[in-house]
């Protein structure tokens, strides 16, 4: 306790966490295929990328529905 005063941690829900989660993987995956050596392995990397935002957009829909406001600023 501070001065008497209690402070309360938002939480953050599965959704928020997971917008986080899937961007951080997207920008891993993207990275993983400006190394790559063989084009098929880049364009697999590619594709897993795509599929990581995708992910992002729903966690991020799902929590805007419930009336979070913007997943990605609350704490990625």
């Amino acid at each position: 306790m501070q001065d008497g005063k209690i402070r309360r941690r938002i939480r953050q829900t599965l959704d928020a966490q997971l917008v986080g989660y899937w961007d951080r993987e997207a920008a891993r995956l993207d990275a993983l295929a400006e190394q790559a050596r063989f084009g098929w392995m880049a364009r697999r990397y590619r594709r897993k990328a795509v599929q990581a935002r995708a992910q992002a957009d729903r966690s991020r829909v799902r929590e805007a529905a419930r009336g979070g406001g913007d997943a990605a600023s609350e704490g990625a």
